[in-house]
């Protein structure tokens, strides 16, 4: 069996955990605090400031793994390289690691190499650039940080009197050492999808059925499968996202985002793993859940095929303020609903919007997904985090 080494230890990497346990693979579960989710289920794990290199180095010689799966960006994956040459796999690759940690690499990739349609765009590394940036994308647009996740930092400016706002923010809600933000014309988009894209060492690269989501604050709230997209523009965002995981290389699961627009499909983002609106596989939609066939793909394990058998939503369980040992109330009112269920992360603190926990729920693929949407959100609203 395999020894793997999973940096970042949240929700995602919990469940990733949990599929590796369930096939005898054993997991130290890295993360700059202790009790994060997947050390609670992990074999064991580390403690370290997760930007320290010299840190990863000693945990890297310490464990001798087979395999080294990050969940996270924020790692020195500039490592990655030296670990590939020592023998171990980086998931998906140290390229992928590397090109996804920081936008800009992956959006030049997407945009000047492959020749992918995405939004017109501009950098800025100071108040100053961002005005000038501004200028020659339009208003309104978007700014994130370079290096961020789960929306963090990430706004948009819609009158002038916004872009030191933003420029602000930004700053605050980046991760890592790199102070720069990537400008974004808005795109007039109808909706956007994450298609979950599998690529194999000696297998063809398949694809889930597209997922639908909804942002609030640059985070998810509801994600839904499958999504509402015609056969042309699912045919078009797969081509993109083929190409641009055969340029980044490895095996695994990616979250390929799209913009779906009246002129066709946009080049969003990539996160190279498990996606956290893929958290609606959970709720039985596919044959196997998104943790399940990222297991499967590094560890070269053939998939068969990814059977969409059911559809799906699920919804987010926010906490509203900072504390810590949460506790649930309301759960046994979402384990008496049909064709529902949670998953409860296990963050040992909160904060206003932190993601806590989701509710699941499905039903047969004939049914309106609206309905199975607004079910989802009526069982989240039944929790409350004290």
């Amino acid at each position: 069996m395999s020894k793997i080494l999973l940096l970042g230890s949240g929700e995602l990497g919990k469940e990733f955990t949990i599929a590796a346990q369930r096939i005898g693979q054993t997991i130290i579960a890295v993360d700059s605090y202790e009790n994060a989710p997947a050390m609670q289920v992990a074999h064991s794990f580390e403690v370290i400031n997760m930007l320290d290199g010299d840190a990863l180095d000693k945990i890297v010689a310490k464990h001798q793994p087979d395999f080294i799966v990050p969940e996270i960006e924020a790692i020195r994956t500039e490592r990655f390289y030296e670990y590939e040459k020592q023998g171990i796999t980086v998931v998906p690759s140290a390229k992928a690691a590397n090109f996804t940690m920081n936008r800009k690499a992956i959006r030049d990739l997407a945009a000047k190499e492959l020749g992918l349609k995405t939004a017109n765009y501009r950098y800025a590394t100071s108040s100053e650039e961002l005005q000038k940036a501004v200028k020659e994308v339009g208003i309104p647009c978007v700014v994130k940080p370079l290096m961020s996740s789960s929306g963090k930092g990430q706004s948009t400016i819609k009158i002038p009197d916004d872009i030191e706002k933003a420029w602000n923010y930004a700053v605050e809600g980046s991760r890592g050492d790199v102070v720069e933000v990537i400008v974004e014309a808005f795109v007039k988009f109808n909706s956007e999808i994450t298609l979950l894209t599998i690529t194999q060492n000696n297998n063809p690269t398949l694809f889930c059925a597209p997922i639908g989501h909804r942002q609030e604050r640059g985070d998810y709230q509801e994600s839904w499968q499958p999504a509402r997209i015609s056969d042309k523009d699912l045919f078009e965002a797969q081509d993109m996202a083929e190409k641009v995981t055969e340029a980044l290389g490895g095996a695994g699961l990616f979250g390929v985002e799209f913009f779906l627009a009246d002129d066709g499909v946009y080049f969003s983002e990539l996160s190279p793993r498990p996606h956290d609106t893929g958290m609606v596989t959970l709720a039985g939609t596919q044959n196997f859940n998104e943790f399940e066939l990222h297991l499967r793909a590094i560890l070269s394990l053939p998939i068969f095929e990814i059977k969409l058998e059911k559809a799906g939503a699920s919804a987010v369980i926010l906490a509203s303020k900072e504390g810590s040992n949460p506790n649930y109330e309301g759960l046994e009112k979402i384990a008496g609903l049909a064709k529902t269920d949670f998953r409860i992360f296990g963050k040992p603190t909160t904060r206003p919007y932190r993601r806590m926990a989701v509710a699941l729920t499905n039903d047969t693929l004939d049914t309106p997904i609206e309905e199975i949407v607004e079910r989802a959100q009526n069982a989240a609203r039944l929790v409350t985090i004290k």
